[in-house]
């Protein structure tokens, strides 16, 4: 049956605007089945979706039902949430994972439980910061109230020294609670600043009076002992048997009070230690943080005290102030190990020894006297001198305080050792610990000071041996520092340079730090090289400016200039592999510069600094060496040439054949003798190894002389004078084979022209010659091709 319409008025506008847009005419009509049936379909597709909304919204209402019952569980479980905030904010940050890992989303109900779960946090911070800022508080105000009852005129001894102690113990609880909050809250800045400064009120305190106690009772146990007591017949003995240690001697409660002091003492520095490793990390991690031990340097200071009433009176005989110090050191050295060793390790103080710590402390207490009483003391005996003009007597002095120093540091190096404490002696610093030469670390001036006497003081040992003609004209044996001086044909007086030289290597080496030593080297040793060298380079400049190197005794005395100049730059060369020259070498960019003085002596080089501490100077002496190599050489092919002139402007003597009667031409033999004669001299006098850069460089010149001046000089050349060019030429090839194998390979240029002259005509007149080929199979690789073709325009062959 046909269903009416509805009433116009009871539709939608939506319907009224479908309807419209798909029924708009009568053919439309005729679809009508086809829209109702989208129209269902869409429907049935809406009616289903609605169905999953429905059972979605079920679902979310039950989650949200369970996840109110867990958080009314919470808070009922806690009932006031800030009394145990921690448990609360767990269960929540747990229920928070659970619920994101479910898919339950964490807007709505989720970011305000995220809200309170920050602020349960941040009341738990302000809780644990109140917590920590009160337990601090009560524990620096009992370490107040220790300090005070210390101070108390009234208090017993003993009871003085149980508060002490319970003081050190609640000090090392309070760092160790700010060693926590450092770590785990560095926000707390100023809780652990407040903190720290009024512990170091309290250590002001506690630190003196406990040294003071300590004071105390070592003078109670008889401490420091009458020096007369010490044994001195034998000061190699490790310790006298006759000392009076009152160490030793100690028993009952002053043992049991000097033990506890002595722990004392140790607890507080540790605790110090502790603070300032604290307090600098992470800013100033290269600065030391390691003292010496206190409990030591009251041993040392008083008894030190008792030693210097005997130095004002040595002020002159420094060796007796050395001599005393060893002994006290040396004698003393194993109680320390015996008695005192055991309490440091119970108090647990970690990297001291009580052997190395009493040396160092002995052997700085020495260098503080000597840096405020014995140093300006020789300082100004030098000024008033200068004054005067006479400063023998004052440099004397230093000088003697120097060695005596420099035998005391060895002797107490070697106590190190025997004592079994090398492994001490190796690590960076500890030389400085226990050398009196560390005194210059903190005065360079002083050490500038030592160096320009030093230096004077050898130059003038030096000027006595330049002075003596017989170091300049005998080759060193007996005198010699290597047996390379006598291969080398070294004079003397390179061995007297290399003598005084590695005396004050030897005196760097006692230095305790590299950049002492390459300092004091380079003010000292750099210096003597230099005058070395001026004094080589002078007398070799008279040799040349009197006969231009014509006389023979020039060139032996050139030859032996650079003799000296080749061995001691050989030795140079060797002492400069050893590490100490190579430390010395790499620190060499740190020194401060040498002040510049009009003497030569005080040269340097202003580029920079090499692998090692010499490198300039051996430069140097390689660059005198050769350029004077060469000018023996040039002075000697000078001379060759200047008699082989009359040799090449005789041209007619290559068209005719040799002189009857003589195997070498005439003119030739003058040149020649004088080159044999001038060779054999520099043969004896000249090293082998130079000798053979002079021979070289000879035959170099002289092949290049005899091409030039002959077979490219546009003379023709018959068979007769192929013939006596090559009986000459095997003269002079005959004169070089006393120094190599096959001579004519050093006159390449000559051996090769008189090959292509001897060539057969028609090799030499073939088109090809010249051609690289041509040159190739005949084996001329000296010679040009425009060479070739002018030999063989000059060669003339009979008929």
């Amino acid at each position: 049956m046909a269903r009416s319409l509805p009433p116009h008025s009871s539709l939608s506008a939506n319907t009224i605007f479908f309807l419209n847009s798909k029924l708009s005419s009568e053919q439309d009509l005729d679809g009508a089945p086809t829209i109702l049936s989208e129209l269902r379909i869409e429907c049935d597709y809406l009616d289903q979706s609605l169905s999953d909304l429905n059972t979605r919204i079920q679902s979310h209402l039950t989650r949200h039902s369970s996840q109110s019952g867990r958080v009314g569980l919470i808070f009922f479980q806690y009932p006031c949430p800030f009394a145990r905030p921690a448990a609360v904010f767990r269960s929540l940050s747990f229920w928070s994972e659970y619920s994101y890992s479910h898919g339950v989303s964490r807007r709505g109900m989720g970011e305000g439980l995220q809200a309170l779960a920050k602020e349960v946090a941040r009341v738990e911070t302000v809780r644990k910061y109140a917590e920590t800022a009160l337990k601090l508080d009560t524990l620096v105000g009992d370490i107040e109230d220790a300090v005070s009852s210390t101070l108390r005129r009234h208090a017993l001894k003993k009871d003085s020294e149980d508060t002490r102690e319970k003081a050190i113990r609640t000090l090392r609880l309070t760092e160790d609670i700010l060693s926590s909050v450092t770590k785990k809250h560095p926000q707390w800045t100023q809780l652990v600043s407040a903190v720290d400064h009024r512990v170091d009120r309290a250590l002001a305190i506690l630190r003196p009076q406990a040294i003071a106690d300590h004071r105390a009772l070592l003078a109670s146990l008889g401490w420091p002992p009458p020096l007369s007591t010490l044994n001195s017949s034998n000061p190699y003995d490790k310790r006298s048997n006759d000392v009076q240690n009152p160490l030793f001697t100690m028993q009952g409660d002053l043992k049991f009070q000097y033990c506890e002091s002595f722990l004392a003492l140790c607890g507080l520095q540790e605790l110090q230690r502790q603070r300032k490793t604290r307090q600098l990390e992470g800013h100033y991690s290269e600065v030391a943080v390691r003292q010496p031990l206190w409990a030591i340097e009251e041993l040392v200071n008083p008894l030190f005290i008792e030693a210097q009433r005997h130095f004002s009176k040595w002020i002159d005989k420094p060796e007796f102030i050395f001599a005393l110090v060893y002994k006290i050191t040396r004698d003393y050295v194993d109680s320390m190990d015996e008695l005192l060793q055991p309490l440091l390790d119970e108090a647990m103080l970690s990297g001291y020894s009580c052997r190395e710590e009493w040396i160092s402390a002995i052997v700085s207490s020495l260098s503080t006297y000597l840096a405020k009483e014995t140093f300006p003391t020789y300082v100004s005996q030098l000024d008033e001198e200068s004054i005067t003009g006479t400063e023998s007597q004052a440099r004397i002095s230093w000088l003697h305080l120097i060695d005596s120093m420099i035998a005391f540091d060895k002797r107490i190096q070697s106590l190190v050792v025997h004592s079994g404490m090398s492994l001490f002696l190796e690590e960076d610093g500890n030389l400085l610990k226990i050398s009196s030469l560390s005194v210059f670390c903190d005065r360079p001036d002083w050490l500038d000071l030592w160096a320009e006497i030093e230096l004077s003081d050898v130059l003038d040992k030096l000027k006595r041996e330049m002075a003596n003609d017989i170091n300049w004209s005998n080759e060193g044996q007996v005198a010699s520092i290597l047996s390379a001086q006598e291969d080398l044909k070294s004079p003397l007086i390179s061995g007297s340079f290399l003598r005084y030289l590695s005396s004050v290597v030897d005196r760097c080496r006692s230095l305790p730090s590299i950049s002492l030593s390459s300092r004091f080297m380079r003010l000292t040793g750099a210096p003597i090289i230099w005058k070395f060298l001026d004094c080589l380079l002078l007398r070799c400049q008279e040799a040349e400016g009197l006969t231009a190197l014509a006389d023979d005794s020039a060139l032996t005395k050139v030859a032996k200039s650079v003799n000296a100049t080749r061995y001691f730059e050989s030795v140079l060369i060797e002492w400069c592999e050893d590490v100490f020259f190579l430390e010395m070498g790499l620190n060499q960019a740190g020194q401060l510069k040498t002040p510049e003085d009009n003497n030569s002596t005080s040269r340097r080089s202003t580029e920079a600094p090499g692998i090692s501490i010499f490198d300039e100077e051996i430069r140097k002496l390689e660059q005198f060496r050769t350029e004077w190599v060469e000018k023996l050489s040039t002075v000697v092919l000078r001379g060759f040439e200047a008699r082989f002139r009359d040799y090449t402007k005789n041209k007619k003597q290559w068209q005719e054949k040799g002189e009857e009667g003589w195997t070498v031409s005439r003119s030739f033999i003058g040149a020649l003798d004088y080159l044999q004669g001038k060779m054999s001299l520099l043969e004896e006098g000249l090293n082998k190894t130079d000798f053979i850069g002079v021979w070289r460089s000879l035959a170099t010149g002289i092949d290049r002389l005899i091409f030039n001046g002959i077979l490219v000089s546009n003379v023709k050349f018959y068979d007769g004078g192929v013939e006596r060019l090559g009986n000459d030429l095997a003269v002079l090839f005959g004169a070089f084979g006393a120094w190599c194998l096959r001579p004519e390979g050093f006159f390449p240029k000559v051996s090769e022209g008189l090959k292509l002259l001897r060539l057969a005509k028609a090799q030499l007149n073939n088109s090809l010659v010249g051609d690289e080929r041509w040159l190739k199979e005949n084996g001329i690789r000296h010679l040009t091709a425009p060479q070739v073709k002018q030999i063989a325009k000059n060669r003339v062959y009979s008929t």
